[in-house]
């Protein structure tokens, strides 16, 4: 039993490559919720992961890409995942669904029994809610267990305080939901595997 005496260690991404992302906002004010509900966040960046996109002639003539290795290493040394998706298009981003396909390309697979949460930000009327709604489907049809509290932010251009942080209270309240359900959930599967 590995988690019975240490805080779940959950790893956390954007699915946007750009520098001033909303997502990237809201999911550092997500990280800091969940290191406040008991989690250990790890933040890395999926630009210093750069990956061809995926094709199964490439990978057959080539392998793994070293940095999908090492993104795979990454998650499995954690008990979640936080994922911030972006929406194009009412989709998730090219960079994130290439991503998450090139991880489970690797002899072990790293997704089987992780806690996840999704969030998604966008200046639109809908907070991303469509792309957080694909990227949910998809984590769940990789293996793993995605918590049922989810954080789409509206308007997000304009969610933000001075200090990075959210002027909602309902934004701040679902923000809260995300991280004490990702800690539960990372928590209980840690204690059962």
């Amino acid at each position: 039993m590995r988690g019975i005496n240490r805080r779940p260690r959950i790893l956390a991404f954007s699915g946007s490559a750009r520098r001033a992302s909303l997502n990237r906002r809201l999911l550092g004010v997500v990280a800091a919720a969940v290191q406040q509900a008991g989690g250990d966040v790890t933040l890395v960046e999926l630009n210093d992961y750069e990956l061809p996109l995926y094709h199964g002639d490439l990978e057959e003539s080539q392998g793994l890409p070293p940095a999908a290795a090492r993104l795979s290493a990454q998650i499995k040394s954690h008990d979640g995942l936080l994922i911030a998706s972006p929406e194009y298009n009412s989709f998730i981003t090219p960079l994130l669904k290439n991503t998450l396909d090139w991880c489970t390309r690797g002899d072990d697979d790293p997704f089987p029994g992780r806690a996840a949460a999704v969030v998604s930000a966008s200046p639109g009327a809908y907070g991303g809610i469509r792309s957080l709604q694909h990227a949910r489907h998809l984590l769940l049809h990789l293996g793993c267990q995605v918590v049922p509290a989810q954080c789409s932010l509206p308007r997000a251009h304009e969610a933000f305080d001075e200090a990075g942080g959210l002027k909602d209270k309902r934004s701040r309240a679902a923000v809260d939901a995300v991280a004490v359900d990702l800690v539960r959930l990372a928590t209980r599967l840690a204690r059962e595997s």
